[in-house]
């Protein structure tokens, strides 16, 4: 079912190594020059250009887009007892681990009488978006709102699609809304949604940042917007990547290939390992068990696409290799010791130790963010967390002797510059 890549023989080239490794066809640069009037109508036109193309897009025609108190208060409670009790856990695991992400300020003393102090302040307004679509992702309402809450952030949007029959987003995600204490709710998807949130309209005010995954039309949205407002990451087609030796058992490998495959057809599901004979037995366990899910077309469509392969590797640090420079939102490993593996990797959104850590177990319940980098990006961004809410602020005070100390340093360097003023504004002080 999955695509073969054999690199036994792995060449030393990083660029050839980039080049053979399986990635979705995601063309952000085409989306944004279909998204840009969407954007710019938004810009422009306020509440009543994204009530068109929500109805154009979405074909829901939306009288209001804040959802009302009420809806919230009446999801909340309609939620499955089971399903409330789940998401509490969700939301107090995810509640104890970003607490631990809260930064102190710290000053520094450079000199006796000078100091510089870095604080960290929250983004004064952020908007979250909660994707729809294929899935309904209460977990992502958690995932955004949580950390948001926890840097202190004081004004939170959220916005999701709307349904067709209710013109409100889904049910679930209003409930998982109201358990966090959001009231202030869009029913609004897409990239108006996107635009929405960094110019806003007579409804809602502008945000400072944006974050939750989505769509190409969302990412190229937010392409669009970066500088306007700040955004956390491109997301792309979510991804697996487990890294495998003979000692991994196969069920549970297969079994986790399919849990990322159900999300989308785009879906990428890599399996790297150095058994022939586990690789095989991956592949039976994937004919049995693609067959009993419920999603049968969408998780073969990922499982057979361009995105989705089988990395042949000579042993564990070729494996290391290929994973680091897949850079994979999710990555599993699932070998001997794999503790001191997992260790060993410099790239990947989230990294997932042993038999009993899945995939799914940080999707919802783990205390980790599941809002993470994709397409490569783990290289070099991280997923979401309190610090993404976090601005660094520097306070720098020097008293006149450590200025004066200084002076001499300032001007060398001004001068080598060309930039003679800026050693004035120094030595002006200090001089009548």
């Amino acid at each position: 079912m999955l695509n073969r890549v054999d690199l036994r023989v792995l060449a030393d080239s990083a660029a050839e190594l980039h080049r053979l490794l399986p990635r979705a066809g995601l063309d952000v640069s085409a989306a944004m020059e279909q998204v840009r009037p969407t954007v710019e109508a938004v810009r422009t036109g306020g509440a009543a250009a994204v009530i068109e193309a929500t109805a154009r897009f979405d074909g829901v025609t939306l009288s209001a887009l804040r959802v009302p108190t009420e809806a919230l208060t009446d999801a909340a409670q309609r939620l499955d007892p089971a399903v409330r009790e789940a998401l509490g856990v969700a939301i107090e695991r995810a509640r104890l681990v970003h607490s631990a992400q809260r930064r102190d300020d710290v000053t520094t003393q450079v000199v006796p009488g000078g100091t510089v102090t870095q604080r960290w302040r929250p983004v004064a307004r952020v908007g979250l978006y909660v994707p729809g679509g294929l899935a309904v992702y209460p977990s992502s309402v958690v995932m955004n709102v949580v950390p948001a809450q926890v840097a202190g952030v004081g004004s939170i949007a959220v916005t999701s699609p709307p349904q067709k029959d209710t013109g409100l987003p889904h049910p679930l995600v209003l409930a998982a809304c109201a358990l966090l204490g959001v009231d202030e709710v869009y029913a609004v998807g897409g990239a108006q949604a996107i635009a929405m949130l960094a110019y806003g309209t007579d409804e809602s005010g502008p945000v400072d940042l944006i974050t939750g995954p989505g769509n190409v039309w969302v990412t190229a949205a937010k392409r669009l917007v970066r500088g306007v407002v700040g955004i956390d990451a491109e997301a792309g087609p979510t991804e697996i990547a487990v890294l495998a030796d003979e000692t991994a058992d196969p069920r549970h490998v297969a079994a986790d290939l399919i849990s990322q495959a159900e999300h989308d057809p785009l879906a990428a599901s890599v399996l790297v390992t150095t058994s022939e004979s586990l690789l095989r037995a991956v592949e039976a366990e994937l004919t049995r068990q693609v067959a009993a899910t419920r999603h049968v077309e969408r998780i073969t469509a990922a499982l057979t696409g361009p995105q989705s392969a089988v990395v042949l590797v000579e042993d564990i640090d070729a494996g290391l290799r290929v994973v680091d420079a897949y850079g994979a939102e999710h990555l599993e490993i699932q070998t001997r010791d794999a503790r001191t593996v997992a260790e060993r990797v410099r790239s990947a959104g989230a990294i997932f130790v042993g038999p009993w850590s899945p995939v799914s177990l940080g999707d919802y319940c783990a205390g980790s963010n599941h809002v993470l980098p994709t397409g490569g990006c783990a290289r070099h961004s991280s997923g979401l967390s309190v610090q993404t809410f976090l601005r660094g602020v520097q306070l720098i005070e020097y008293d006149e002797a450590a200025l004066k100390d200084v002076a001499p340093y300032v001007v060398a360097l001004s001068c080598a510059e060309d930039l003679p003023a800026h050693g004035q504004a120094v030595t002006a002080r200090f001089t009548s």
